[in-house]
């Protein structure tokens, strides 16, 4: 008895040197086996007859067979496998093994997986005129038992990714609507673990096959289309430090598969108007008490998508049969499952769509195409649609069941209401940030808003908002923005969606500091919560007091209002020691507040003239505090000291860059040598002579590399650092 794994016989028996049974794969021996003996082993192994059943669908399945009776082995071959995929879907997924689930083990040893490929592709194989056109059932079939083998047994998964004809055969099989649901599944888990991500444009007629589409698929190809748009995933990006993303990109050829598959799917026609359409089209609400409960019960099974998927084909399937069924969004409801489902799979199910919708949408607005992308969004009114289903569907008001706290980490396990909802906050993020078409956020009232607030200070309008195209813009009483400001305030202080509304707010402040826009939110009291959340909330998470550093940062830049609001606020010694206590805690989380204070101060120090200026210099403790030499050497000493380039992420190189804009300021001000004596004389208190300043000397070059040679990246310093004279912005230090 000989074992081979892969690429060689699997198993072969030899009685008397005469080979009695041949299976094949790929026209190559599979298994030689003698009935009798592969009986009486069977018995002693418990293959519970899965060897012969195998063999009885080769024997069955040859090119001019009759097909009907290999779908009847495959069914039954298929109720043995289908009992260990439900296992394995409802019990946390746990690692595949052998023993774990020994039926699908046996069916892949056994060459089956082989086998049903070899059945789904011989018409394309054949040279036959006449080819025997496959069923839509053995089709179904084996595209089932293909995926409860790829997620019970090890290994398959990746040998079926490894076979690009393969990959690439299935999406035609998407044609079919009867088989695109098993179809969709499969290729999306095997997507999941090809090495090397699939080329769109590879694909027969990419076009043709999405324009094909009804809604509902397109729904479902977006989860296939999110592993082909995303660069692939090199470690968390936060904690990824910056000089192995430099070694990386200049490994990685420019432009990228996944920048070419987005340019490719913006070239289908059609393609974004639909995608707008599935996230913005309403669903019928559900009403009750029980509702809430009701979803809640059904989300902790049916996060698996093919579970929810094949019972809402079930209740479509059965309804077309008895002709109860309409193209209408609500005629699940009529359908004669209906009593058999709970009334919120719908929703349940249409906001699983809507989250891939928007999560595809999310990555093309990062990309290279953006500006055409906006310009899409815009033309089809993405924003209003959302604006429209915000309270009805987005942000419904029920218990504090929605305010489950949930990390950041977008892997985590989800409901599918808080996936959507931290979703949509994304997108929001992605839409705003440095772009003009973020007021298309606010309607025309609020716009007009905006616009009353820059005469009354007596400064131009900005050219963005003089440009937004009023007919684009959201309808109703409020705005987006404004909705997201409303339902911000209600959460509880350590709910991460806190995290992420800041993240969308603050986005539309980022870019050229606006006036109007700090005043719009100020108005509505954005501050005051900001303070409460920081000082007297008890909030200890410490990504939404980062995000909310961040926002208040933005919010007070260059704004003299802001800063006296803040004075208001934080009016007793005790309350200022929290706040300076919560920035101190963690520089890496507050150093961007640290920056927009320094600053301001240095722009307010210019405008002396104004009798409010000086009036809020005069009685602002922050203002007051960053004016002392002695504070903002500490901020320095700690900024260079927490950071080298080898610790350098995206999440605390701004230490570098806050660092920067202190000594640029220093220097436009003639006082760069004491700064730098200070740090010496530093070095010299704490006896360890160059462990500040080689450090820093070392940042700065590689800051050099880093950012004087990305255009993007020096671009967003440059915002982010707008006070800073051009002369000295892109110009370092020497030391």
């Amino acid at each position: 008895c000989t074992f081979f794994r892969r690429s060689r016989p699997l198993l072969v028996f030899f009685r008397r040197s005469r080979p009695l049974l041949v299976f094949f794969r790929r026209s190559r021996p599979l298994l030689v086996l003698q009935i009798s003996l592969l009986q009486e082993r069977d018995k002693r192994a418990k293959w519970h007859g899965i060897p012969t059943l195998l063999q009885r669908l080769y024997e069955s399945s040859h090119p001019n067979s009759d097909l009907s009776n290999a779908y009847s082995f495959l069914k039954v071959l298929s109720s043995q496998l289908s009992m260990e995929a439900m296992s394995f879907v409802t019990e946390d997924r746990k690692t595949a093994q052998e023993s774990t689930f020994p039926n699908t083990y046996t069916f892949d040893l056994f060459g089956g997986v082989d086998l049903l490929v070899e059945i789904l592709m011989r018409p394309t194989l054949t040279m036959q005129k006449n080819k025997n056109n496959m069923n839509d059932d053995l089709v179904k079939e084996c595209l089932s038992v293909l995926y409860n083998c790829c997620i019970c047994t090890e290994g398959v998964t990746k040998s079926l990714a490894a076979r690009d004809d393969f990959v690439l055969f299935l999406f035609t099989l998407m044609t079919n609507k009867k088989t695109f649901l098993q179809t969709a599944t499969l290729i999306e888990d095997i997507l999941g673990v090809k090495k090397e991500m699939i080329q769109l444009e590879g694909i027969p007629n990419l076009s043709g096959l999405v324009q094909s589409f009804d809604q509902q698929q397109l729904a479902n190809f977006c989860r296939i289309l999110s592993v082909t748009i995303s660069e692939p995933d090199v470690g968390n990006d936060d904690k990824h430090t910056l000089l192995a993303k430099n070694a990386q990109q200049k490994r990685i050829a420019s432009p990228s598969r996944a920048e070419v598959n987005q340019v490719t799917l913006l070239n289908i026609p059609g393609f974004i108007e639909r995608l707008c359409k599935l996230a913005t089209r309403k669903v019928s609400e559900a009403t009750g008490a029980n509702f809430l409960q009701e979803l809640e019960d059904w989300y902790t099974w049916l996060d698996n998508a093919l579970v929810l998927d094949a019972l809402m084909q079930m209740a479509t399937e059965e309804a077309e049969q008895s002709s109860t069924e309409s193209s209408d969004e609500s005629s699940l409801a009529t359908s004669p499952l209906r009593h058999r489902l709970p009334q919120s799979m719908k929703i349940v199910h249409e906001i699983m769509y809507k989250v891939e919708v928007l999560y595809v949408l999310c990555v093309l607005l990062m990309g290279r195409q953006r500006n055409q992308v906006h310009k899409m969004l815009a033309e089809f009114r993405l924003i209003p649609g959302l604006n429209n289903l915000f309270d009805k569907l987005i942000w419904r008001k029920y218990t504090a069941t929605n305010h489950v706290v949930h990390g950041q980490n977008e892997n985590c396990d989800c409901s599918p209401e808080i996936s959507f909802k931290i979703q949509f906050l994304r997108l929001l993020q992605s839409f705003s940030d440095h772009h003009e078409n973020k007021y298309l956020l606010l309607n025309s009232q609020e716009l007009n808003e905006l616009s009353a607030i820059s005469m009354k200070a007596n400064i131009p309008e900005v050219e963005a908002l003089v440009n937004t195209d009023r007919s684009l813009v959201c309808d109703g009483k409020k705005g987006l923005l404004t909705r997201l400001l409303t339902v911000m305030k209600r959460e509880p202080p350590d709910s991460s969606f806190r995290f992420w509304q800041a993240r969308a707010v603050e986005s539309f402040l980022r870019g050229a500091t606006s006036y109007a826009d700090q005043m719009f939110l100020l108005k509505r009291g954005l501050l005051e919560h900001i303070l409460f959340c920081i000082i007297d909330s008890g909030c200890t998470s410490r990504d939404v007091l980062q995000s909310y550093f961040d926002l208040l940062g933005e919010l007070m830049k260059f704004n003299i209002d802001a800063f006296k609001r803040f004075n208001k606020y934080v009016n007793t010694p005790e309350k200022f020691q929290t706040f300076m206590t919560q920035i101190n805690s963690s520089l890496v989380d507050s150093n961007m507040l640290v920056r927009c204070i320094v600053l301001s101060l240095d722009r307010f120090e210019s405008q002396t003239e104004d009798v409010k200026v000086v009036e809020v210099l005069s009685e602002c403790c922050l203002l007051s505090y960053m004016a002392k030499v002695e504070n903002r050497l500490s901020f320095l000493f700690r900024l260079i000291n927490i950071i080298n380039v080898q610790t350098l992420t995206q999440e605390n190189v701004s230490c570098l860059n806050t660092s920067l804009v202190i000594l640029m300021l220093a220097r436009r001000k003639a006082k760069l040598p004491f700064y730098l004596n200070a740090l010496r004389e530093k070095e010299y208190a704490e006896k360890y002579p160059g462990f500040l300043l080689n450090n820093f000397h070392n940042l700065l070059r590689f800051w050099q590399r880093h950012y004087l040679n990305k255009d993007k990246d020096s671009t967003c310093l440059e915002n982010v650092s707008s006070a800073v004279n051009t002369s000295t912005s892109g110009t370092l230090p020497v030391l």
